[in-house]
């Protein structure tokens, strides 16, 4: 590939056209607000002039109730050799375009499986994609060509190719991205008006919880507007979990001994059912779960304070696997949490202590 056309600066097209750009290729940008892409130019994300003919490949980063036109215009003005959208839903743009009546041997409908709660062309990086699954849905229709400039269109970004089918990518991406969302959105806004005193107690667990709730409600409509099927499906499953969730805790505050028997029992099995489930999300790199043991650090909020962890780990041999900060309500200091492999974790400790840090237990 030598030359694209990304149509589309947000935070995806723009990362995209990064990662292209370092890799050696001439990327052309538009946006229906030409000051947007003028903004991924200025990052070095590539031109905003018209290119001169058709580019190797034409990468749709719209909206997805806009990707079936944006796509069907381009395509009809032969823009590119090859066609594919990074939109979060498959099924329903493919279907548009078929209906239309259009060829789509040159098309391949993907999605990266990455972003940030920001966006827009500033919150872009060319590392976005890294490591990241990016999911390809080529039908028998799908020229070998532009397969083949998908893959490496994914390779430039560092991303790791997954084929799948357009509608069950919809209901897996519902499962895991757009149910869980809306879940933490609703769980978020009990925060809205809750009194100032209990907000202040916030800790790690409600944070997790929310953290995804900060991301741009209008591009979150328009995905789920393109997927509600799918996830109005889970949400009703989650429903019924949580009716029998609320019958249980009622019967926890029954005077009748049974009746606490049944709602301890009743709560025992969703808290296990949550534990079966959440030992099935991959752990680091996409490989499966692995236990690590955690190294808990009490630190001052300093400039540097990471960096001399980080660094005495790295003399003590240790390689840190994953790492988390809990902030101190009302203090400069928080909990840095180390999680290494368990056979280390006493190394890391006693280095630790030995160059002066204080380990919580």
């Amino acid at each position: 590939m030598r030359t694209a056309l990304v149509l589309g600066t947000g935070l995806i097209g723009t990362s995209a056209a990064l990662a292209l750009s370092r890799r050696g290729v001439a990327v052309h940008l538009t946006d229906h607000d030409p000051e947007q892409a003028r903004t991924a130019a200025a990052l070095g994300a590539g031109t905003d002039e018209v290119p001169d003919g058709p580019v190797d490949l034409a990468v749709v980063a719209a909206p997805p109730a806009h990707v079936a036109d944006v796509l069907a215009d381009a395509m009809e003005r032969g823009l590119a050799r090859g066609y594919l959208d990074v939109a979060s839903v498959k099924g329903g743009p493919r279907r548009e375009l078929e209906a239309r009546g259009l060829d789509l041997t040159s098309y391949i409908g993907t999605h990266p499986m990455s972003g940030r709660e920001r966006s827009g062309p500033l919150a872009a990086t060319a590392d976005l994609f890294e490591g990241r699954p990016w999911v390809l849905t080529p039908t028998r229709d799908t020229d070998t060509e532009v397969l083949n400039l998908a893959l490496e269109l994914v390779s430039h970004c560092r991303a790791v190719p997954v084929v799948m089918d357009a509608d069950a990518h919809d209901r897996a991406v519902a499962l895991v991205s757009h149910m869980p969302h809306l879940v933490s959105s609703m769980v978020a806004a009990r925060l809205e008006h809750a009194e100032e005193a209990a907000v202040r107690l916030c800790g790690q667990g409600i944070r997790d919880v929310t953290r995804i709730a900060a991301s741009d409600p209008r591009m979150w409509i328009d995905i789920l507007s393109a997927n509600p099927g799918p996830v109005a499906d889970l949400l009703t499953d989650v429903a019924a979990d949580l009716e029998e969730t609320v019958r249980a805790l009622r019967a926890l505050q029954s005077s009748d001994e049974d009746k606490r028997r049944e709602g301890s029992t009743g709560i025992e099995g969703v808290l296990r059912r949550g534990n079966a489930g959440q030992v099935r999300v991959p752990g680091k790199h996409g490989s499966a779960p692995r236990v690590y043991e955690t190294v808990a650090v009490l630190i001052d909020d300093q400039p540097g304070q990471l960096a001399r962890i980080f660094a005495d780990a790295d003399r003590a041999g240790v390689n840190i696997e994953d790492v988390r900060i809990e902030h101190a309500t009302g203090q400069q200091a928080g909990l840095v949490q180390l999680m290494v492999e368990p056979r280390t974790a006493p190394v890391l400790t006693a280095a630790l202590r030995e160059r002066g840090w204080a380990i919580r237990q």
